[in-house]
């Protein structure tokens, strides 16, 4: 049985020597995914049994492949959600988490009864992170992989969520013919000729077609902003994730399209990740300050 404090220092030492931010955290988790521990557990741990120590230097393996910690797992955090995950998705990210935050801004009711359509559901982690905050709320989730829509149909059943909510496999302008109060999306912005340059967690592992947002990294809003005004209710709100530098470009194509912009919301980092946008007409749901009948 090797000790977890040396397990750990030789690991943290290769994840650093590899090029791994936070290499010691890293090392933590993937110690605590081979033994089943939580990072509480873990300081109870004094030695690892054989076969745990083979699970982790198999997983540290593929972390210094550069493997993505959640595919390696199985599983992460977002919002108040465990989610699971897969090489068919993208993995969920703490910037993402903006969208919530500018639909809570803008909806503060949360016993409102709105209907949801996550568009590029991915993960599912969206539409099951809105649904957490508004008991009343139903939603849909589209995709065009359909076992991203199947992952994000089991992630409904984990996270207790499956009685409100639907996943469906298709493009985001045939699937439906429903009109809802909000819209959601995160879809693909990296610029086509940027794509190279991503992390290579990123550019090896995650699916291209989530990422690659064309020449101008605007190809999928152009898209969505025809889209939108044929999915919302009259004064229904659309919430889009973007990229660095593109909310006023994604504001101005909701304009061409009869969608006037009513909130931004910036992530953690400081940069604006969340366009919230209105479509035309007096509202049915009641905002905080932005609604306008």
């Amino acid at each position: 049985m090797m000790a977890k404090d040396d397990l750990l220092r030789e690991a943290s030492q290769a994840l650093e020597q590899a090029g791994i931010e936070d290499a010691r955290r890293e090392a933590r988790l993937l110690l605590c995914w081979a033994t089943g521990r939580d990072l509480g557990g873990l300081l109870s741990l004094d030695g690892v049994e054989p076969a745990q120590e083979l699970r982790f230097a198999e997983a540290l393996k593929r972390r210094l492949e550069r493997e993505p910690l959640a595919f390696i797992t199985g599983e992460t955090g977002f919002w108040t959600l465990d989610l699971e995950t897969g090489r068919d998705t993208l993995i969920p990210r703490a910037d993402s988490e903006a969208l919530i935050e500018a639909l809570l801004d803008v909806c503060p009711d949360r016993n409102a009864p709105l209907s949801i359509l996550d568009l590029g559901t991915g993960t599912g982690c969206l539409l099951l992170a809105a649904l957490s905050e508004y008991p009343q709320a139903t939603g849909v989730g589209v995709d065009l992989s359909p076992q991203a829509a199947a992952l994000a149909r089991r992630n409904s059943i984990r996270s207790g969520l499956e009685k409100r909510s639907a996943f469906l496999a298709g493009s985001w302008v045939d699937a439906l013919n429903a009109r809802f109060d909000v819209v959601l999306s995160n879809p693909p912005y990296i610029e086509s000729g940027d794509l190279a340059g991503l992390m290579p967690e990123v550019v090896r592992y995650e699916p291209a077609r989530a990422l690659d947002g064309g020449a101008d990294g605007l190809d999928a809003y152009r898209i969505l902003c025809r889209a939108l005004p044929g999915l919302l209710v009259s004064g229904g709100l659309a919430i889009l994730e973007m990229g660095i530098g593109q909310i006023d470009a994604v504001s101005t194509l909701g304009a061409e399209n009869g969608l006037r912009e009513v909130g931004r919301r910036a992530d953690l980092g400081g940069v604006d990740r969340a366009l919230v946008l209105q479509s035309d007409g007096g509202g049915r749901i009641v905002t905080k300050n932005l609604w306008l009948d």
